[in-house]
């Protein structure tokens, strides 16, 4: 397996979408690393080892936080297709404006469907151009229009700050729709980590106030619950390669500025802590077996099967947070990323075709 530079520097530096963060450093419970390793796929450990092997700063810190940003190395260069737009859109009222990139989209012909993705980086890191790439392939294979947002980051914007941006961006989606070629009944949300956890937090949203119907999303092993790693604990071989549990702990802080398992949080800030599952839209969510949020994302999976809505739930034995960046030619992240761009493909299919 070869690993470059640049795709290390997706777990590594902290600036990737997936925030695969190196935080053994900062975690008491961790495993040794032998008995981390001995549960990772085989084709994953070479990129499992350069993870471990980057602990960060201990504390993580704001100044800690601040630096990793100013280090991030720079992203990978965009595709020569499709275009991509910048733009600047109104954001919700009382908050400022928001940078999106709108990648595909062109007039004239069928309306085509769109995804709004949302990058992670722990709510604390993070650039939309670290995905531009990948988001621009996402395009050209499912024949649809991209929008990444660039949400505001914490702790210096606290929630519902981030939410209200990425929300802000779908809802200026949805209105644009015919302008940008878009079929406004098939958008869908998607993020990976922090980020699917506020694609979560944005389709929950869109259900409680009416603005957006989705016709999916896709939840890439989100960040869901602020009570792992707090008051809810995971086994000691879980959640050491990539992210974990003290890692845990600073990005909700930092997003809820209070510490996170707190009794209360704020209403739609924790998708696993709202009280109603019905109406949200179909669901993929993937995760790998001992990714830190394995445990939370399927009992998330579970609460939206009891609620009624369509689910389709894939744990990948043997794999760690970001994965699939950090070893994309590996058979686990092939066949991972296949199965959810097959139920993304399928979720635009034309209430026609699926009828």
């Amino acid at each position: 397996m070869t690993f470059t530079r640049r795709s290390f520097g997706f777990a590594a530096a902290g600036a990737a979408a997936l925030t695969a963060l190196p935080l053994r450093a900062l975690a008491a419970s961790a495993a040794p690393e032998s008995d981390a390793l001995r549960m990772v796929d085989p084709e994953l450990r070479d990129g499992a080892r350069m993870i471990l092997a980057r602990p960060l700063p201990d504390p993580l810190d704001p100044a800690a936080i601040r630096a990793m940003r100013e280090k991030a190395p720079p992203p990978a260069p965009p595709l020569a297709a499709p275009a991509i737009e910048l733009r600047r859109i109104p954001g919700a009222p009382g908050h400022p404006e928001v940078s999106i990139a709108v990648i595909g989209a062109r007039a004239g012909g069928a309306p085509r469907p769109a995804v709004l993705h949302i990058h992670g980086g722990g709510f604390i890191v993070g650039r939309m151009q670290d995905t531009f790439p990948a988001s621009q392939r996402l395009a050209e294979e499912l024949g649809c229009v991209v929008v990444e947002v660039e949400y505001r980051l914490s702790p210096e914007t606290v929630f519902p700050g981030p939410l209200e941006d990425c929300h802000a961006a779908l809802v200026w989606l949805h209105a644009n729709a015919a302008a940008l070629g878009v079929d406004a009944a098939r958008i869908a949300v998607m993020g990976e980590s922090a980020g699917g956890g506020l694609a979560a937090m944005v389709a929950i949203a869109a259900r409680d106030r009416g603005s957006v119907p989705l016709c999916y999303q896709v939840l890439i092993y989100p960040m869901l619950d602020d009570r792992t790693g707090s008051t809810r604990r995971v086994p000691p071989f879980i959640g050491t390669i990539g992210w974990n549990e003290a890692g845990n702990r600073v990005g909700w802080a930092s997003l809820l500025s209070q510490p996170a398992g707190s009794v209360t949080v704020p209403s739609g800030a924790v998708p696993a802590r709202i009280t109603s599952y019905a109406g949200l839209p179909p669901t993929f969510i993937g995760v790998g077996a001992i990714d830190l949020f394995a445990e939370e994302d399927i009992a998330y999976a579970q609460a939206l099967i009891a609620a009624g809505v369509p689910t389709q739930l894939l744990v990948i034995p043997g794999a760690y947070h970001g994965f699939d960046f950090i070893a994309p030619a590996s058979r686990a992240a092939r066949n991972f990323t296949a199965s959810w761009k097959s139920a993304l493909s399928a979720a635009f299919q034309p209430a026609s075709a699926r009828s």
